[in-house]
C-alpha cells in the first residue's frame, strides 16, 4: 500500500499541484475581498466571488500546532509529524497543513521555526516543512 495516494487533480486546484512540480507554493486571493483561500477552492466563502489571482506563498513559517501520526496500515514503520504550519511574511495569516521532515518527534514545538521543502513520496512531490537551519 503506498504511503501517498496521487492527488486527483481539478479545475480548481491545478494551479497548486504545477506549483509543486516546479518546487513553488502557490495559493489563491480572491479578486473579490482580497483573501487568501486556502486549500484552493472555487468560490470565495467570505463574498462569494469566482475571480481569483494566483500567487506565491511565503517559504518559512512557525509550527501552530502538530502530532503523530501513525499509518493505519502499519506498513510504514515511521510516523509522520503533520504539522498547521502559520506562514510568516505576508500580508495576512495562512495556515497550511503539511509534513515536518528533519527533525524528531521529540523536538518538535509548537513556535519552531520552519522553511518549505518538497519531497517526493510515492512518485508524488509533496510541499513539506523542516526546521530552519541554524
Amino acid at each position: 500500500m503506498p504511503r501517498v495516494i496521487p492527488p486527483v487533480q481539478s479545475h480548481v486546484d491545478a494551479f497548486f499541484w504545477e506549483g509543486v512540480a516546479h518546487e513553488r507554493l502557490l495559493v489563491q486571493r480572491c479578486a473579490g475581498c482580497q483573501r487568501l483561500l486556502h486549500p484552493p477552492q472555487p468560490m470565495c466563502p467570505h463574498c462569494a466571488s469566482l475571480e481569483r489571482v494566483i500567487e506565491e506563498a511565503p517559504s518559512r513559517g512557525t509550527v501552530y500546532s502538530w502530532l503523530l501520526s501513525h499509518h493505519p496500515s502499519g506498513d510504514d514503520p515511521e510516523p509522520r509529524i503533520v504539522a498547521v504550519v502559520e506562514l510568516i511574511g505576508g500580508d495576512e495569516p495562512l495556515r497550511i497543513v503539511s509534513n515536518l521532515q528533519g527533525i524528531s518527534p521529540a523536538d518538535v514545538v509548537t513556535g519552531i521555526e520552519v522553511e518549505l521543502c518538497f519531497e517526493v513520496v510515492d512518485g508524488v512531490a509533496l510541499p513539506q516543512f523542516r526546521p530552519v537551519s541554524a
